[in-house]
């Protein structure tokens, strides 16, 4: 069963819209129910019946030693990413 949407678009993408839609020759609810469907129907990535907690919990384990200063580490990372790991 089919039920009526009214939505609100600015005009300029409404008009680029159509345009797409007589050239793919569909029609705009077409479209906008395509793209939900893709949206509702996303998969997570996780192996078929693993919640994320199971998920979680099946990651490896990694040993840090007790000193071990993630702050540190952390603004070191970040500020290689960003090129000025030398001011530090």
């Amino acid at each position: 069963m089919k039920k009526r949407l009214n939505i609100t678009i600015d005009e300029k993408l409404l008009e680029k819209i159509k345009q797409y839609a007589a050239k793919e020759e569909t029609s705009i609810s077409s479209l906008v129910e395509e793209h939900f469907e893709k949206l509702v129907g996303r998969r997570t990535g996780l192996p078929e019946g693993m919640s994320l907690v199971e998920y979680m919990r099946s990651l490896p384990k990694f040993d840090f030693p007790e000193d071990f200063d993630y702050k540190e580490e952390y603004y070191k990372a970040k500020a290689k990413k960003l090129g000025y790991e030398d001011l530090l």
